[in-house]
């Protein structure tokens, strides 16, 4: 194996706070980027929310692990003077402030330019930087609803409903340090710096897959499916003796595999469930036949014999029943990490495997302002100098 990961060796100056940004900035911190968070004086807002175990937020350390931490007054222009010379030396600039803020600052595109040329800079916000939105607030709540999906979400019944993890800043800080290694490979191949912009909004209609596909085709908005699937059936939960399954059968060999697992084969060959077009039309009629079946058996019974049988199928999880998978195990999604100042440190762990770099946890979380005077002195600032932001209040002590 190499020592160096994907991205070392590359300094990201990281503005972000909440989550969209700070997704972002920890994903290019685990690929090995060196990422320093520049934190107002009163920290992230998100270092006081979630559950604070010895005086830590673990949503906090989730977000933000693999990073350091300077606290800079950017309302004082001595603050703004002091983050010139750090993106001096930097690769990327992330920020998810609204659009006009970092110009507002006097950090334009032709003064970022002036003061370092190879900077590329990296904008997670709401709806974009430009159209009649680009000025709203924006937060994933209002992302969901605007973007078409809580719309789909759920059922007519219950109306609307929202995605309990907030997506859209997830989605949109994907995409954002994805454009960022984009960006990076292409000023590598000889190409110039860009900006890359990431909305929340457009980040969460681009995944909307076949429900948008079928709107642009027919004009018509989808019809809310809740557990059943939009297009495909049979697809959703059903019932067996002590409780409901997870089943996809997505194809047409699939289904048939499905059907027989559960001894009703013999229903493809009814013009009522023939294909999947008619058994879109009577799903109701279908599905409680297949509860009906699958009450002879047990959840645990039903997900071994489909599985076998080649039948994605699974139980629903609790989320702490999920954390504690055996599966997740092998996978090494929960990590704990021991930490000299907060002890044991429960989060998840990296989703993308390398198998000659795999990815760790470096630091746990930042401690505010930890890394100020050993930054800024690696940015050339004097003892002196550094001492006197202080005294002034710029940098954080």
């Amino acid at each position: 194996m190499t020592t160096d990961l994907p991205l070392s060796g590359v300094r990201v100056i990281d503005l972000t706070r909440i989550l969209s940004g700070p997704f972002c900035s920890m994903l290019l911190g685990d690929l090995g980027a060196e990422v320093v968070k520049i934190e107002a004086p009163e920290g992230d807002p998100v270092r006081k929310q979630g559950h604070i175990v010895r005086g830590l937020s673990w949503y906090f350390a989730a977000f933000n692990r693999n990073k350091k931490s300077v606290a800079l007054n950017l309302r004082d222009p001595e603050g703004v003077a002091v983050l010139e010379r750090l993106l001096a030396g930097a690769d990327i600039l992330t920020e998810n402030f609204r659009p006009g803020v970092l110009e507002r600052m006097g950090l334009t595109d032709a003064r970022l330019r002036e003061i370092n040329p190879d900077l590329i800079v990296v904008s997670v916000n709401g709806y974009g930087s430009t159209g009649p939105y680009a000025d709203r607030p924006a937060f994933d709540f209002i992302a969901q609803a605007m973007s078409g999906f809580m719309a789909t979400n759920g059922t007519p019944e219950t109306g609307p409903l929202r995605s309990a993890p907030p997506i859209t800043d997830l989605v949109a800080g994907l995409y954002a340090a994805l454009g960022a290694v984009a960006a990076l490979r292409g000023r590598e191949s000889g190409g110039s710096a860009q900006r890359v912009e990431a909305s929340m909004m457009m980040s969460m209609m681009s995944m909307m897959a076949y429900l948008s596909s079928n709107a642009l085709a027919t004009g018509h908005d989808p019809v809310p499916t809740g557990n059943d699937h939009p297009i495909a059936s049979p697809y959703g939960l059903f019932r067996t003796a002590d409780g409901d399954i997870a089943v996809a059968p997505s194809t047409e060999t699939i289904v048939r595999r499905f059907m027989r697992e559960i001894g009703l084969e013999r229903l493809l060959d009814d013009p009522r469930f023939g294909n999947n077009e008619m058994r879109l039309r009577h799903r109701l009629e279908l599905n409680a036949l297949i509860d009906e079946a699958l009450a002879n058996g047990t959840q645990d019974e039903w997900i071994a014999r489909l599985n076998e049988a080649g039948v994605p199928c699974g139980r629903i999880q609790t989320m702490t029943e999920a954390l504690a998978d055996p599966q997740v195990a092998a996978q090494d999604m929960v990590l704990r990490v021991p930490d000299e100042r907060y002890g044991e440190v429960a989060m998840t762990g990296f989703p993308v495997k390398f198998s000659e770099t795999p990815l760790q946890v470096r630091n746990v979380t930042p401690q505010l302002g930890a890394d100020g005077k050993a930054t800024l002195l690696a940015a050339g600032l004097s003892c002196d100098e550094i001492d006197l932001l202080i005294e002034k209040g710029v940098l954080g002590p």
